[in-house]
């Protein structure tokens, strides 16, 4: 398992929502040859049918904190979709915080995408 580059926020936020673009390490984007070891290769995940949420829980915890909805941009085929923090979410210890992206489809099935986000929170004045 690997993680994302680590996100910085600050205690109390509520913002700013967060742009994801899922991809497949698995198939190689129209034209690229597939590097597993680079994102750039990857062909982006078509998130037309599921529901993707992202579960959210201090590093090192089993104890979730939190379940984030997200919003999808079009043209879905890109992947790409937004993040939006829940008020609440982010009244937190400060420390680090991980998030896992999880897909839905309209017929039940499951994917969870294998890295995960990294948080950093920081205190507020």
């Amino acid at each position: 398992m690997s993680y994302y580059e680590t996100i910085n926020l600050v205690q109390g936020d509520d913002k700013p929502d967060i742009t994801l673009t899922l991809k497949d390490a698995n198939t190689a984007a129209a034209g690229m040859v597939l590097d597993p070891e680079d994102s750039t290769t990857w062909a982006a995940i078509d998130i037309t049918d599921p529901t993707i949420t992202v579960k959210f829980r201090k590093l090192g915890s089993e104890t979730l904190l939190d379940t984030l909805s997200t919003t999808k941009v079009a043209p879905y085929a890109n992947g790409v979709c937004y993040m939006t923090w829940n008020l609440t979410t982010l009244d937190v210890d400060e420390g680090k915080y991980e998030g896992e992206i999880v897909l839905t489809y309209a017929s039940g099935r499951v994917q969870t995408l294998f890295d995960r986000l990294k948080f950093k929170i920081r205190k507020d004045f």
